[in-house]
């Protein structure tokens, strides 16, 4: 069984390696926070059982044990995720710290009944997609909506930030997944978009919080 470190390490390296067409060894580090050559004596040991590819001085990447590995884990983050908000009732801003600590539990058979009494979802709250048992996970073609375009019609579809700082910000706005938005207008200057909702006429988002919301376009 690998240790939660270890676990860390190959959800964040799968995180990366769907953001970027190759991870650093500097890329890893940074975004676990840790030095470098704390992260350079993991991806060793990680090489060694084999869920690693590493040279020194070129990029990592997970091999096809440690992709399914690492899917294994975020099923059991997003599925404890959308545990906690359809069952338990929390804020989809809450859930996040939570299931950072129960996807370490090493029980197949318990997640295995959790996303049986959810009914098997295919999106976690903040509508990423959840591995099967197998590891396996599609990834819906959704653009970002700083990307669209005035007069457009889209759907709040999934988020690519689940801060509790950001979820917060959307619920002050409320803005959730499946809300139908109208893009009024663009701001040459910044980019700052101006949106119609619901009952909410002429709201504006910045470029750095559009940036973070997926849609799918109507």
């Amino acid at each position: 069984m690998a240790s939660h470190t270890e676990e860390n390490y190959l959800k964040t390296l799968l995180a990366l390696s769907g953001e970027k067409e190759s991870v650093s060894l500097s890329d890893l580090s940074h975004d676990l926070n840790v030095k470098l050559p704390t992260a350079n004596s993991m991806v060793k040991n990680l090489k060694n059982q084999g869920l690693v590819n590493y040279e020194k001085y070129k990029p990592l990447s997970l091999t096809p044990k440690g992709r399914r590995s690492a899917a294994l884990i975020l099923r059991k983050h997003r599925l404890t995720e959308m545990f906690l908000t359809t069952v338990m009732g929390f804020g989809w801003e809450e859930v996040h710290a939570i299931a950072e600590q129960v996807e370490h539990i090493d029980s197949p058979v318990f997640f295995d009944k959790m996303d049986e009494m959810l009914g098997a979802p295919k999106t976690d709250p903040h509508g990423s997609p959840i591995p099967d048992k197998n590891g396996n996970m599609i990834h819906p073609a959704f653009v970002p909506l700083s990307e669209c375009k005035a007069g457009q019609i889209v759907i709040i579809s999934a988020m690519l930030n689940d801060s509790s700082e950001f979820l917060m910000l959307l619920n002050s706005k409320q803005l959730s997944l499946g809300t139908e938005i109208s893009i009024d207008s663009i701001e040459a200057f910044d980019r700052s978009i101006t949106i119609s909702y619901n009952e909410q006429n002429n709201i504006t988002l910045s470029e750095k919080v559009s940036q973070q919301i997926l849609v799918t376009v109507k």
